[in-house]
């Protein structure tokens, strides 16, 4: 059994801090922006408009959640907790794309 000095514990602290910091980057910028996109394709197949009027709609309602979710990024309890939800709306996104096209849905 080893014991930790405080030096050790705040290496540990200073570490974790780090990892965190970048799940949130990542998070933020990269998945938030595809989870937007996945969004506006599922948008864009559902809305029972014409299909311009349903691409411009949809684009402009993605565009509000990528800021939200650069904003549920830097909210979350953790970055882990960022990542896997937002990764989880995009699986769910991309579900429902897939099912449209597989079943002749808008192209």
């Amino acid at each position: 059994m080893t014991v930790q000095t405080k030096a050790d514990k705040r290496l540990a602290v200073a570490w974790w801090r780090r990892v965190d910091a970048t799940l949130r980057i990542v998070a933020a910028m990269p998945l938030g922006y595809a989870v937007a996109s996945l969004w506006a394709m599922v948008l864009a197949r559902l809305l029972p408009l014409p299909i311009t009027a349903a691409t411009i709609t949809a684009t402009l309602i993605a565009l509000a959640m990528c800021a939200g979710a650069v904003m549920w990024a830097y909210a979350a309890i953790s970055g882990w907790r960022a990542v896997w939800t937002l990764s989880l709306a995009g699986f769910i996104a991309a579900g429902i794309t897939w099912i449209s096209i597989s079943n002749g849905g808008r192209l």
